[in-house]
């Protein structure tokens, strides 16, 4: 571990005097958010930033809101403690809090924001397939203008964003959805707490009273150079009545369009065979389960 470098630390109150300092500042400067990321990087990785830009001064960058449309609106800035234990989340969407309590210790998640999870593209961050299995979309803002983008669109390799000189993450936009919706993650790794993935397969499924599927997303973690959705698997379901068989048919599906590497966490191989198998048992959990929060000692084990 290295002795960080003095930098100057700015502490804006507004998304735009933020994107104006990251115009004006040296190159080497950078907007900080959670910090979980950036000060590993700082003290492990070479890095030597001239400036931080810290966003955590911004009022209305963090919160979560339900809208008049049904939309759910989650601020870039919101920690994954709150999302974790957010009641509305909890209530609505409890495979996304249980992805945010996955990541790292509960100090980290205190600290660490959902637009950090997002921007750093990590291909194993575990909000991101949960998200991506929701269509959740992202607003982007240069402080003047506001864009939107996909997950799809925005996560460009490891490491990598389609986010612009100047640019913040405002906000993750979660559309709405059918109130039976039903949903699953399943992260695979070594450890039960504070380990990153091997992989990651979130599902959402809506299912009519005779267990067709009318609706499906499937969206898989630390196999590719992004998280991505496994679309030929998701199509297979529709129109089906969900069963074994049929979850076992996506799985394998799903194994065939991912792209695994290998190094020290696990072979290339292990993981397909790993997508096959979670994927099939994510969806019999999602179809499976009732409403409501996700018991802590349910999380990341296998239930079906």
């Amino acid at each position: 571990m290295r002795r960080p470098v003095p930098f100057e630390l700015h502490q804006p109150r507004a998304v735009a005097t933020a994107c104006e300092l990251k115009h004006q500042l040296p190159q080497k400067s950078f907007f900080l958010a959670g910090g979980t990321d950036l000060v590993i990087a700082v003290k492990e990785r070479g890095l030597s930033p001239d400036s931080l830009i810290d966003l955590k001064r911004i009022p209305d960058l963090a919160g979560v809101a339900e809208d008049t449309d049904g939309s759910l609106t989650i601020g870039a800035l919101t920690t994954l403690a709150e999302i974790e234990s957010s009641a509305t989340i909890v209530a609505r969407y409890p495979f996304l809090a249980q992805a945010a309590g996955e990541v790292g210790s509960l100090q980290i998640r205190n600290r660490a924001t959902i637009g950090g999870n997002i921007a750093n593209a990590s291909p194993s961050a575990d909000t991101i397939p949960s998200l991506m299995a929701l269509n959740a979309s992202l607003r982007i803002s240069d402080g003047a203008n506001q864009r939107s983008s996909t997950l799809e669109d925005f996560l460009l390799g490891p490491g990598q964003t389609a986010l612009r000189d100047g640019e913040i993450l405002t906000a993750v936009v979660i559309p709405p959805t059918d109130a039976r919706l039903r949903g699953e993650f399943i992260k695979l790794s070594p450890r039960q707490v504070m380990d990153l993935a091997v992989v990651g397969v979130a599902v959402t499924l809506v299912t009519d009273e005779r267990s067709r599927v009318e609706a499906a997303a499937i969206a898989l973690g630390a196999v590719a150079p992004t998280p991505i959705r496994a679309g030929a698997a998701e199509g297979h379901l529709l129109g089906r009545v969900l069963d074994d068989d049929l979850a076992e048919a996506a799985g394998a599906i799903g194994a065939d369009e991912c792209s695994p590497i290998d190094d020290v966490r696990s072979s290339a191989e292990y993981r397909r065979v790993m997508v096959r198998v979670l994927i099939k048992r994510a969806l019999l959990n999602a179809a499976a389960r009732a409403p409501g929060p996700i018991p802590w000692r349910q999380r990341g084990r296998k239930r079906h």
